[in-house]
């Protein structure tokens, strides 16, 4: 029951400190930490220095940075293009074909005031081998922490000057390649969410398909396996070709994925074949345009590996080319079986890679992700060129 008037009660406060309180009074001088909701400040921005604009010259960038916020939803970026930042940048990207072509254009060692280009005894190399070997002599110390990154999203077969870069020269590759450092693939498929998720609906309008096959190219070379196979499949069915050069004709004002839409196949053919080597041809000019993808490139295997299996024909599938082109006249004449290459729309929807902004973006997302551990690539053409 209640302890009577005026004794004390039989327990103690459960709130008994179990220090003394001389211990309480040091603890509270010192200062707290702040309160798990408290706003923290945000990390500094990375910069990522564009050495040169892709295809560009090497004169003045024609266009602002993007803003990667905005564009591919990535925060903390400061996307530079003057020279004069070299030192603040966390990463500076150099583009393959810009790098061989022309003088050695490399930044100054760091610590080293700038020369001028007369006293680097630069010269112009019309073999791209000796250029990017000549190239090497310029690079020296660089800031602490700095990243060289190698970008490139031509195929080894396109890619001059490989062999002549240096042990350790870069610390990344940026390209289309899975196992690049930073890989970004010219296009690739996601999860459905919205509405306005790209190709619209399920299923392209059959309606509108008034022709067969489809094949637009801009270069024409006579010795590449996509020529030689195109002469071969045209033998046993009639194939539009668009374009500047073979046989082709201007694409219509309507643009290139119009014009597409209106044909059931379209020949995704590469300019040559190597290991994730799948281009625009895939992603934007089949898969977006609304017409089945016919592949030649690297091996059914590679391109599942980004692509459902039933979504794609690959020249490999059959023993000929007449065979192919007897195959996608069966597809002509029975919709059902036609319309199952279209069974990914349901589920899926394509994008397109931004070029030269979104690997830029990529590039200070990677930084951001990497922690502070050193690399360089020791043999930058035989890692590419396998």
């Amino acid at each position: 029951g209640s302890p009577a008037r005026g004794e004390r009660p039989r327990y103690e406060s459960r709130c008994r400190p179990s220090r003394p309180a001389d211990a309480w009074r040091a603890a509270a001088a010192l200062p707290l930490p702040p309160p798990p909701w408290a706003s923290r400040a945000p990390p500094p921005p990375v910069g990522v220095l564009l050495w040169w604009e892709p295809f560009g010259g090497r004169g003045d960038h024609s266009k602002p940075p993007p803003d990667c916020w905005l564009r591919f939803n990535i925060s903390g970026c400061r996307l530079l293009t003057d020279r004069a930042a070299y030192g603040e940048a966390q990463a500076v990207l150099f583009h393959h074909r810009d790098l061989v072509r022309g003088p050695p254009d490399w930044p100054p060692p760091w610590g080293d005031p700038p020369r001028a280009p007369e006293a680097l005894g630069w010269r112009v190399f019309h073999d791209p081998e000796r250029a990017a070997a000549a190239a090497l002599g310029t690079s020296g110390p660089r800031p602490p922490g700095q990243r060289w990154v190698w970008m490139n999203f031509e195929s080894p077969s396109h890619s001059p000057g490989l062999r002549g870069l240096a042990s350790n020269l870069f610390n990344w590759t940026l390209s289309y390649r899975a196992d690049s450092d930073v890989f970004v693939p010219y296009g690739f498929l996601y999860p459905r969410s919205h509405p306005g998720d790209q190709p619209p609906g399920p299923m392209p309008p059959l309606a509108r398909k008034r022709g067969l096959v489809a094949w637009v190219v801009s270069h024409w070379d006579e010795r590449q396996a996509r020529v030689r196979y195109y002469h071969q499949l045209s033998r046993h069915v009639s194939v539009d070709v668009f374009g500047r050069a073979g046989p082709g004709r201007p694409v219509p004002s309507s643009g290139l994925l119009h014009t597409v839409a209106r044909y059931k196949f379209y020949l995704a053919f590469e300019n040559s074949q190597h290991l994730d080597y799948i281009t625009e041809k895939l992603w934007r000019n089949a898969l977006l345009a609304g017409a089945v993808p016919v592949v030649l490139g690297p091996d059914r295997a590679n391109y599942e590996r980004f692509v459902p299996r039933g979504a794609f024909i690959h020249v490999n599938d059959f023993p000929s080319a007449s065979a192919l082109a007897a195959h996608l006249l069966f597809l002509d004449r029975n919709l059902a079986v036609y319309r199952r290459y279209f069974h990914w729309r349901r589920s899926y929807a394509v994008h397109i890679t931004s070029f030269w902004d979104e690997p830029w973006c990529r590039a200070c997302q990677a930084v951001q992700t990497a922690g502070d551990r050193p690399k360089s690539i020791r043999n930058l053409a035989s890692w590419f060129e396998r």
